[in-house]
């Protein structure tokens, strides 16, 4: 069953730089009104367990009840774990595959009447790590190739070069040793196969070194839960490039998920 708060919907704030940020995941689904001046949280998000199955349906509705919940009337930034053009689902890996083909970016505007921008959710996290946080000193013209690579329930990645997003690079799901990568070396494996750091963190390594030989970056930045715990496995990664764990957090899939409204003012 779906954890609710029975608080009630907060009084939200007139700035016109506060962006209703909400980060989608296989889990949980959480919103917070954020400055995207500043990076920061105007409020204590607000979370509802991620419906099972996480079929549009069923998550829409939640989505709706967390912008109800803000009483939003402004602009809303999402970020969805898939790929998403134009706003429609190309892939839902880690959700229903009844997602594919829907606009997720049209049907939160009919459920608001707000404008509303979607794009992948790890995209959206290094957004905010590129902005307010690990790669922040990469973000400009010639800073390099910065790749920000979230482990947890999948692997997601999200690519910057001079400081520009390249979209959709889901390259989580390459093939290594005849496997897809992310159901060897997410975080979530690690947790249910009972694997130690050592090897876990060795499985990282595989990865990160592949794509380092495809893409040459200058700085990794590795997010998602396991960012809090690096003294944990970075020992065991041996690469050419810098590595970073993320700063925002938590907070970084709803910062950035907001900071998705300037992408589409940059258009």
């Amino acid at each position: 069953m779906a954890r609710r708060t029975t608080r009630s919907p907060r009084r939200t704030t007139k700035s016109q730089s506060a962006v209703l940020g909400i980060d989608i995941g296989g889990t949980g689904i959480k919103a917070a009104p954020v400055d995207i001046d500043k990076g920061e949280l105007l409020q204590e998000r607000f979370r509802i367990d991620t419906p099972q199955p996480p079929t549009p349906r069923a998550m829409l509705s939640v989505i709706g009840e967390l912008i109800e919940h803000w009483n939003w009337k402004g602009k809303i930034g999402c970020g969805f774990p898939g790929v998403l053009k134009r706003g429609e689902v190309h892939t839902a890996a880690n959700l229903s595959h009844q997602w594919v083909g829907i606009n997720i970016k049209d049907q939160i505007e009919k459920i608001s009447s707000c404008e509303a921008v979607v794009i992948n959710d790890a995209d959206s996290a290094g957004l905010a790590e590129m902005k307010f946080g690990a790669g922040k000193g990469y973000n400009k013209h010639g800073g390099g190739v910065v790749m920000m690579v979230t482990l947890g329930t999948g692997i997601g990645t999200a690519l910057f070069v001079d400081g520009h997003l390249v979209h959709n690079t889901e390259l989580g799901h390459i093939e290594i040793d005849g496997k897809d990568a992310e159901k060897r070396a997410a975080a979530s494996v690690r947790e249910r196969k009972s694997l130690s750091w050592g090897k876990w963190g060795g499985r990282v390594n595989t990865y990160l070194q592949t794509i380092e030989k495809l893409l040459s970056p200058d700085l990794f930045i590795i997010g998602g839960g396991v960012s809090k715990k690096p003294d944990k496995f970075f020992q065991y990664i041996e690469l050419k490039a810098k590595i970073a764990p993320a700063e925002m957090y938590n907070n970084a899939g709803i910062v950035g998920a907001a900071l998705a409204i300037e992408l589409e003012l940059s258009n």
